[in-house]
């Protein structure tokens, strides 16, 4: 297998007639799935999502892939294939087409539907090309083909990219339930056909390669669920991703089999649901749906809300609720169902929202105490299944922490795909298909884009660290006034602490060190008001440190006069 190596510099100039992958999100974590194919000088975009942010990115909203290789070649894209509609996959598509409007967007009826909700947020208007399986469509030169894959959303395609360098397949995100709510199965065949026409390079999903045997079928939960509701005597809330349909399908037909009325809360949960219910892929009974504002009137055992808020998100409806934030306030004896996984770096915050739920006395229902449930990702069995199925000449696993793809890669290496045909790669690293062989060729820059409310790459790592810092430790404020001619102190210094927890009267002990710090400092002729700051931040620093073990940020503000 290949490995990338940090020392990778830029990749040189694309051979003629190679093909060239670039990730630039999606490998070495969940989420923020992008990758750029490039033949002939022209670009094609599979993907462009978003990653949600961990507790050591606070006030961040979202996290972006780095466009900084696009921005000089933004002309060259001949189109975005969306593979479906989870924001992992689609959340970046408005930041990126604020780079250029009008680049085409490739995707199934119920994915452009969403990501058209999406842009209209952003007054953006999108040229889109809908696709559905079995379809073939050349975008500039590639030749693209739509297969059909079972996932947690409907509609969710993988892609086939034939170019005169080779066919690459993109999985997207998959796995192979034989019992699909919708009846929509991953098309085994086509991936054997296309396998016998020669599958160049497979790039696969990697998220459950550590997870022996096989996904259990979506439609199991529906007893789980059942059993739930015939047992609650209250209010059920249920918390989901706001674009997993088919769960929300199970909970309406629970609710309906019980005589309980719905109500969605939560914007995006509102209007996916509304887009799915409008295009069919959401089956509601007359009746079964009503607005929030009308559940005051209904007895609480005839009553389900399903919101957002699954990963322990603050801002999302269950968390509110947890933290008595929310118009809709938990009592003793609701139920409330989390009706999701968890995705890796939310634990801490998801078992706070469980805690504070079951504070108010809920009844918490969860993956761990009860099948409620499955993933929409292959497990270690099927992907063995897959790879006996697509036998390609080179593997190239995406989509997944480096535990994860390792784990895909050793897979793809029991199936007998060569080692040396193996790439493990991350975001940023280039992949050269050249003369049917996957190999590194260097890296470009594929860093962080944080979103802060409107801000869009404003926000460093270093402004992260200040944050982090007036988070856990606190800012003391030092404000001094010095003569201009002398240097010596004619008012303060004034300390205040705010977050560090010591009082402002403990800096007594401290002022008579910085008025003789900046004394000294005059004798010998500095009296820079930069440098006197550098001066009393250091001071101060050193006395906290040695007399609290603490360092908080230090803002000295020194005026002449």
């Amino acid at each position: 297998m290949s490995h990338p190596h940090p020392e990778l510099g830029a990749p040189p100039k694309l051979p003629k007639g190679g093909l060239r992958v670039t990730p630039l999100g999606g490998l070495g974590e969940i989420g923020r799935n992008m990758t750029v194919f490039e033949y002939g000088g022209r670009l094609l975009i599979v993907d462009c999502g978003v990653l949600f942010p961990e507790e050591e990115q606070p006030g961040v909203d979202l996290i972006l892939p780095d466009f900084t290789t696009l921005v000089d070649r933004i002309d060259d894209v001949e189109g975005i294939v969306l593979t479906h509609g989870h924001e992992d996959h689609i959340g970046g598509v408005p930041y990126l087409l604020r780079l250029k409007p009008d680049i085409p967007l490739i995707g199934s009826k119920l994915t452009l539907a969403l990501i058209e909700a999406k842009l209209q947020e952003h007054r953006i208007r999108p040229y889109t090309l809908e696709v559905a399986e079995g379809q073939r469509e050349h975008v500039g030169p590639f030749d693209c083909e739509f297969i059909a894959v079972n996932h947690s959303i409907p509609d969710a395609l993988a892609v086939a990219i034939r170019t005169p360098a080779g066919t690459v397949v993109h999985t997207g995100d998959f796995k192979m339930d034989q019992l699909p709510m919708d009846g929509r199965l991953t098309d085994l065949h086509a991936f054997a056909r296309l396998s016998e026409e020669g599958i160049d390079l497979l790039l696969s999903d990697s998220t459950n390669a550590e997870v022996p045997g096989f996904v259990p079928a979506e439609r199991d939960i529906s007893n789980v669920l059942r059993g739930v509701f015939a047992n609650a005597g209250k209010r059920i809330i249920v918390a989901s991703f706001a674009s997993h349909i088919h769960r929300v399908q199970q909970i309406l037909d629970a609710a309906h089999e019980y005589g309980r009325k719905v109500a969605f809360v939560g914007r995006s949960m509102v209007r996916n649901m509304g887009i799915a219910r409008d295009l069919g892929y959401l089956k509601v009974p007359g009746g079964l749906v009503v607005d929030v504002k009308t559940l005051d009137d209904l007895p609480d055992d005839k009553v389900v809300l399903i919101c957002t808020g699954s990963q322990g998100e603050p801002m999302a409806a269950l968390s509110r609720m947890a933290n008595r934030d929310h118009q809709i306030r938990i009592v003793q004896g609701d139920t409330v169902i989390l009706a999701s996984s968890l995705i890796p770096g939310n634990e801490n915050a998801v078992y706070r929202v469980i805690n504070g739920l079951s504070r108010w006395g809920a009844n918490v229902v969860h993956k761990g105490n009860a099948k409620v449930h499955v993933s929409g990702h292959a497990s270690a069995g099927e992907l063995l299944y897959f790879y006996n199925i697509c036998r390609p000449k080179n593997l190239m696993p995406v989509h997944g922490e480096w535990r994860h793809l390792r784990a895909n890669a050793e897979l793809g290496a029991l199936t007998g795909i060569p080692k040396d045909r193996i790439v493990i790669a991350e975001d940023g690293v280039v992949v050269d298909l050249v003369d049917g062989k996957a190999r590194i060729s260097g890296k470009v820059q594929a860093g962080y884009v944080y979103v802060d409310g409107l801000s869009v790459g404003d926000v460093t790592e270093a402004s992260l660290k200040d944050r982090r810092i007036l988070g856990e430790e606190g800012i003391i404020s030092v404000f001094v006034v010095v003569d201009s001619t002398t240097g010596k102190v004619v008012g303060g210094p004034n300390i205040h602490s705010r977050g560090s927890g010591i009082e402002d009267g403990a800096f007594d002990a401290v002022i008579p060190k910085i008025e003789e710090a900046i004394q000294k400092s005059a004798a010998d002729g500095v009296a820079e008001p930069h440098q006197l700051q550098q001066l009393i931040r250091r001071t101060i620093g050193k006395w906290v440190s040695d007399t609290y073990r603490r360092r908080p940020m230090i803002l000295p503000v020194v005026v002449e006069v």
